[in-house]
């Protein structure tokens, strides 16, 4: 193998590949890249078994097809140190990889192609087409929620429903949800429910942009498939049973109360300095046309807060984890904020004045 191709036109689909790529690995061949030349096409694919990237670019000048697995982090690390609107030659000589440019030259230790994991072709039982800004937005306006290393492993992921006309995301960790549905142009002839796993989810947002240009999904029984313009994207699905997020949703709310969202998260996050390290929970007393939320901790330290807010109802407590209310704060992108409440042992709802394409759902504490 032996190719050779501006710095710009690699390092692109290098960095997004490289970052499916773990460090610590348990097969050393999973920390390397698999680049092939085949025409004057050069193809990148990174995985982890759960995870798989390919990235593609074109080559400026091929002397050798031909295929290489190299360490994807030195890889990277070298092509954004040289300079820019390099010229990169890399080849293959006697099982080193040889990259040159200018007056630079490394040699990288290489691993056989064979032994480098192929994410099997899955039967794709169906494909959209999606916009990918919505996507995108999809993904961002729920991904906070989804759990971490949950026991409950399902919860370690998101939800990804697709039903005639509308595509739904629902991420949730068992104490908060988030949920986002918007409009598409596609049929089906029976809703689909997938679980991607978090990994996916955040590898596959970074590919995605605000555009309407499509990004084509396969949806198989056990992997998932993305193809945006040069890569192409696939990550196993977690095999479980989501919660019914529909239960969930508290519908009986009759407190309801308006403010505005940059001035309620702000003071939220000031006042959740002074909270419990631990379970940062913080009390709300609803009065009319007032909210006062108050903190203390172990050290006898305390902070309290008061906004005037639209609310007409009667009066009430109740205590709430103040990271979880900032994160859905955060993410809601319109000036004002709807929290519907029915009595302190019951979830909050938040959602946009009038309820949007996204709504939360935010669980109380016993403080």
């Amino acid at each position: 193998m032996k190719f050779s191709i501006s710095r710009e036109a690699l390092l692109r689909p290098l960095t997004l590949v490289a970052g499916v790529v773990e460090r610590r690995q348990t097969l050393p061949v999973l920390s390397n890249v698999l680049i092939q030349i085949e025409g004057d096409q050069v193809s990148l694919t990174g995985t982890d078994l759960e995870v798989e990237l390919v990235g593609r670019t074109v080559a400026s000048q091929v002397d050798q097809p031909g295929a290489a697995t190299v360490p994807a982090r030195k890889l990277m690390d070298i092509c954004k140190s040289l300079p820019d609107q390099s010229d990169i030659q890399l080849s293959v000589e006697d099982g080193r990889a040889i990259l040159r440019s200018g007056r630079s030259r490394f040699t990288l230790s290489t691993l056989p192609v064979a032994e480098f994991p192929n994410i099997e072709d899955a039967d794709g039982s169906q494909e959209i087409s999606v916009p990918r800004g919505i996507l995108k937005h999809l993904i961002e306006a729920t991904s906070f929620a989804m759990a971490q290393q949950d026991v409950r492993y399902y919860l370690n992921g998101m939800l990804l429903e697709i039903q005639s006309n509308l595509l739904r995301t629902v991420a949730t960790d068992g104490h908060r949800l988030a949920m986002c549905s918007r409009p598409i142009d596609v049929s089906v002839s029976q809703s689909q429910k997938l679980i991607v796993p978090r990994k996916g989810i955040l590898e596959l947002s970074r590919l995605l942009d605000d555009s309407d240009e499509p990004v084509s999904l396969t949806l198989g029984s056990s992997h998932v498939r993305a193809h945006t313009g040069d890569f192409t994207f696939t990550s196993k699905l977690i095999d479980g049973k989501f919660p019914d997020y529909e239960r969930v949703v508290p519908r009986n709310g009759d407190k309801v109360l308006i403010a505005e969202r940059a001035e309620l998260r702000q003071m939220l996050s000031r006042t959740a300095i002074l909270s419990n390290e631990k379970y940062r929970g913080v009390r709300l007393y609803l009065e009319e046309n007032n909210l006062k939320v108050m903190a203390n901790n172990p050290e006898q330290e305390e902070a309290e807060e008061n906004i005037a807010i639209e609310y007409n109802g009667g009066a009430m407590e109740v205590g709430f984890n103040v990271g979880y209310l900032v994160d859905v704060l955060t993410v809601l992108n319109q000036e004002r904020v709807q929290i519907t409440l029915a009595d302190p042992n019951s979830s909050a709802l938040l959602e946009e004045p009038g309820g949007g394409d996204a709504l939360y759902v935010v669980m109380p504490m016993r403080l």
